[in-house]
């Protein structure tokens, strides 16, 4: 209770002043309400004296319902944290996660399923803010109200406290066992939950590809058995919780029954009157109420614990180290020097003692087949991830004592699947640069060949484009994102060969936004269709991770080595035609 009493105040955050004070009243409004409940002796014993003694009757009753009055106030003051200051708190919850989601290496961010971290963002962090206030008040009220009356009944009568206390030791066991097994089911559960939410996003995503090979419905194999998983986690997690549920609601009856009997023993022995025992039910069965409900509340507990262990195990990721003294870049040549590089969980290497020189201003196109190592070329000059060996530098300065937002302001990324975010073709573009005015928007716009078809559009620049641009062709998104980095004007340039999926007329388009977008910056692209390389600065051939040519596009091919190979093959490929 005190490791989730630490990670709730840790989970507050600047909202830790506001839950203790929420946490103080509860506990001062329990022990009224205890103090409530063991009234009922004394004005039962006033009522039933012969004759009544109605005085006191009357000053007990009085002082009663100013309790109750106290106890209200301080409830309704309880409720303010449950109504205004959680929302507050699940707002502050998710900047932060978002703020680490920032922070986060890309490499691992990329090792995550997207519907597990829309599980942790939306499902973790409401099922920690729902309950973090009003469950915190329960167990206070199930536990205190209880304890306070005991206490009091003590100072009546020994004997019907302990009667009272008997039914406490023997909830612990149950508990604490209930508290273990539902802890590891709800853990299950969120793994389930999080694999299914994963597939259903992927199922949505592709289901164009799924109708087209008729693994749609039942024949869904992924999803399918993600859900059927999801469906027996959740099974026995009901049976697990049937036990210790039916086990205390038998133990409370039996403590009641224990009671009673007591109290018809002692009043046959004369040392128990009629009054107070008749108090003794009243309250036994209003105490033993809330113990019967504390397994529930465990399991609530244990579910807002696991949102917590979630929540707390993405905000515990490290962000990549800023290496002091932190540096300015002023120049933009690029440098690798001996670089190596695996990714997690990987034995072999992706790039191994790599090195090469860009001067600035120039054009590297790097060339290999699948898993060369391109791609990682550039995911590591943006700093997606470290290099294990080595270092990589921007006019002198090594990445790592860069500062991560100065490093993305330098960088400029043109992907060839280009992902585009639900909103207008304006807001997009201006992404690049938010204090972009409309103008300069346009100017980008005109720049990258996609001005004329954006203002064809129905509502122009204000057009909604759908999830990932679907409204768009390929061609059309594909200049959205050119006009993107046009905007954002960065000295470095990075292209995944942009136009390899697209069509001629669509190809000329972003071929003539790119050359404009790329003028006077340094400039590295991943290239597939040599053509359209030929004319680069300096072309660096990959194999295995490897550097295994460099050179002019008419040095590499004189040398009849692996590029020369790559060329003969794309230019053959060219005259190929479908035979009858």
């Amino acid at each position: 209770m005190f490791d989730t009493y630490r990670r709730m105040m840790d989970a507050a955050g600047s909202h830790r002043l506001q839950l203790q004070t929420t946490l103080l009243l509860s506990v001062i409004a329990s022990i009224i309400q205890g103090i409530i409940f063991a009234l009922f002796f004394p004005i039962l014993s006033a009522l039933m004296a012969s004759p009544p003694a109605m005085q006191r009757v009357w000053m007990l009753l009085a002082l009663f319902g100013c309790l109750v009055v106290v106890e209200g106030v301080l409830r309704w003051r309880e409720l303010d944290f449950g109504w205004v200051t959680s929302t507050d708190m699940a707002h502050e919850i998710r900047l932060k996660l978002a703020e680490q989601l920032r922070k986060m290496p890309l490499e691992e961010l990329n090792r995550r399923q997207s519907g597990d971290l829309n599980i942790v963002m939306s499902g973790n962090v409401s099922e920690i803010v729902l309950w973090i206030g009003s469950l915190a008040t329960m167990i206070i009220q199930t536990v205190v109200v209880p304890l306070i009356t005991v206490l009091v009944t003590l100072l009546i009568d020994w004997r019907l406290a302990v009667a009272l206390l008997l039914t406490f030791p023997l909830a612990i066991p149950i508990y604490r066992y209930t508290r273990d097994v539902v802890k590891v089911s709800l853990r299950d559960i969120s793994v389930a939950d999080a694999e299914a939410a994963s597939r259903i996003v992927e199922y949505a995503q592709g289901l164009s590809v799924l109708k087209s090979t008729g693994q749609v419905g039942a024949r869904s194999k992924l999803l399918q058995t993600a859900l059927e998983r999801q469906r027996q986690v959740q099974a026995k997690g009901e049976r697990l919780i049937t036990l210790p549920l039916v086990t205390m609601a038998t133990l409370v009856e039996a403590g009641i029954l224990v009671i009673i009997s007591l109290g018809i023993l002692f009043i046959f022995q004369g040392s128990l009157s009629l009054p107070v025992l008749l108090a003794l039910i009243v309250i036994a069965m209003r105490l033993t109420e809330p113990i019967s409900q504390l397994i529930a509340f465990t399991s609530i507990l244990d579910l807002m614990e696991v949102g917590l262990e979630r929540v707390e195990a993405v905000m515990a990721i490290a962000a990549l180290p800023v290496i002091s003294p932190t540096m300015q870049l002023t120049q933009f040549d690029i440098a690798f020097d001996q670089v190596s590089f695996r990714y997690a969980q990987q034995q072999e290497w992706a790039l191994q003692n790599v090195s090469f020189q860009l001067p600035p201003q120039s054009l590297t196109a790097l060339v290999g087949s699948s898993g060369s190592g391109k791609t990682t070329i550039t995911c590591l000059l943006s700093r997606f991830a470290d290099v294990q060996q080595g270092a990589i530098r921007i006019g002198g300065v090594d990445v790592r004592q860069v500062d991560p937002a100065q490093l993305m302001r330098s960088i400029s990324v043109v992907f060839q699947d280009v992902y585009l975010f639900d909103d207008t073709i304006l807001n997009n573009i201006r992404m690049a640069k938010p204090e972009a005015t409309d103008g300069e928007v346009e100017a980008a716009a005109r720049a990258a060949n996609c001005h004329e078809f954006i203002v064809r559009l129905v509502h122009g620049y204000h057009t909604r484009i759908g999830e990932i641009g679907g409204t768009l062709s390929g061609g059309e998104r594909q200049r959205v994102s050119i006009a993107r980095a046009i905007l954002k004007d960065a000295p470095i340039v990075l292209l995944d060969e942009p136009t390899s999926a697209l069509d001629t007329a669509s190809e000329v388009a972003v071929q003539t936004a790119i050359n404009r977008l790329i003028a006077d910056k340094t400039v590295i692209v991943i290239a597939h269709r040599l053509s359209t390389i030929a004319e680069a600065d300096l072309i660096l051939v990959l194999e295995d991770g490897q550097i295994v040519e460099q050179g002019t596009g008419w040095e590499l091919l004189n040398q009849q080595g692996r590029y020369a190979n790559l060329w003969n093959a794309q230019q053959q490929s060219q005259g190929w035609r479908i035979a009858a």
